[in-house]
């Protein structure tokens, strides 16, 4: 199940009129990544809850015949929390199953954790990435079987306990439901985690050095491009895009004669990059027009958005 309905407001304002779903990685949809990621790991039967914007991610993702998977849509009137979402789509789990955030980019040997997971005969298991800074995400305590001892909410630097952050990749097996209260807000993290630790449950961490990025922060969204723009993770791109020396160009772009590109950048289709321009390190979405002379760095331009000439743009985030 891929949880695609929350409303994205650390993006804000990039996500004030797109759901985070469709928020593009390397000019693409994110969901998209997600999808293909899953399908390369055998994944072809897929169930995605909606609300925010909802019919603009099922107008992408249509019945998933494009990404050779099989979607089912949990059309949700009002979120009901991670694992409140998950409880709705009982019915579509029998056996073993994943979770996923639209939100993350891995690479993720998907496999090696679902064969950890039975293996070890958990209930539940989340996959931990190791990360140099886990400030920004929750930290996960494991033992040397990987069964999951403690929880650290955002540590702050020098207080970890542990560098495992917790992907949001979950491996689950049906009996989770019983943990689920129905037609209740409930969340894994806030809620299922700590009662399952609380009572012992088989509850596990794998640990994998993987590439893993969730895109829900500035921070991390630029991360993401120019890793990808740098090779470490590989990711598809339009067919009629180009990428070269860390800059992806889409389609029908246009780029002054004079105008300058810095890598690691990233250009949106339809967009244009009028003479005497610059975009430093920056991630410009579809349909942006950069006007004459414009300076560009740092930073994230959103669809549409007509950048005046002469501007200055570093370190923001800016929407129409």
């Amino acid at each position: 199940m891929i949880l695609a309905g929350g409303l994205s407001t650390r993006l804000y304002p990039l996500t004030r009129e797109l759901p985070k779903p469709l928020v593009p990685v390397l000019d693409r949809p994110v969901v998209a990544h997600v999808m293909e990621y899953l399908r390369a790991h055998g994944v072809a039967d897929l169930a995605i809850n909606v609300h925010y914007y909802a019919q603009a991610v099922e107008s992408f993702v249509g019945d998933g015949s494009a990404f050779d998977v099989r979607v089912t849509y949990l059309r949700e009137a009002e979120l009901m929390g991670s694992a409140g979402a998950v409880k709705q789509m009982e019915s579509f789990f029998d056996s073993t199953f994943v979770v996923i955030g639209c939100d993350d980019v891995t690479d993720v040997d998907l496999q090696a954790a679902v064969d950890f997971h039975r293996r070890s005969e958990a209930e539940a298991t989340i996959v931990l990435a190791h990360a140099v800074d886990v400030s920004q995400f929750g930290a996960v305590v494991v033992d040397d079987a990987g069964r999951i001892r403690e929880f650290q909410e955002k540590p702050a630097p020098g207080t970890e306990r542990s560098k495992l952050a917790n992907t949001g990749i979950y491996i689950f097996e049906p009996s989770i439901f019983t943990r689920i209260p129905a037609r209740t807000f409930y969340d894994f993290g806030q809620q299922v985690f700590p009662e399952m630790l609380a009572g012992g449950r088989r509850f596990f961490g794998m640990q994998q050095r993987a590439y893993w990025c969730d895109i829900g922060t500035p921070r991390e969204y630029r991360r993401v491009h120019f890793d990808a723009l740098g090779g470490a993770i590989p990711l598809r791109i339009d067919a009629t895009a180009l990428l070269q020396d860390g800059i992806l160009i889409g389609s029908g772009v246009r780029v002054a004669p004079d105008a300058r590109i810095v890598a690691p950048a990233c250009i949106g289709k339809r967009s244009r990059i009028e003479a005497d321009a610059t975009i430093d390190s920056s991630i410009i979405w579809a349909d942006v027009n950069v006007g004459a002379g414009a300076r560009i760095r740092n930073s994230v331009v959103g669809r549409g958005v007509r950048v005046e000439p002469g501007s200055v743009i570093d370190g923001q985030q800016v929407a129409s």
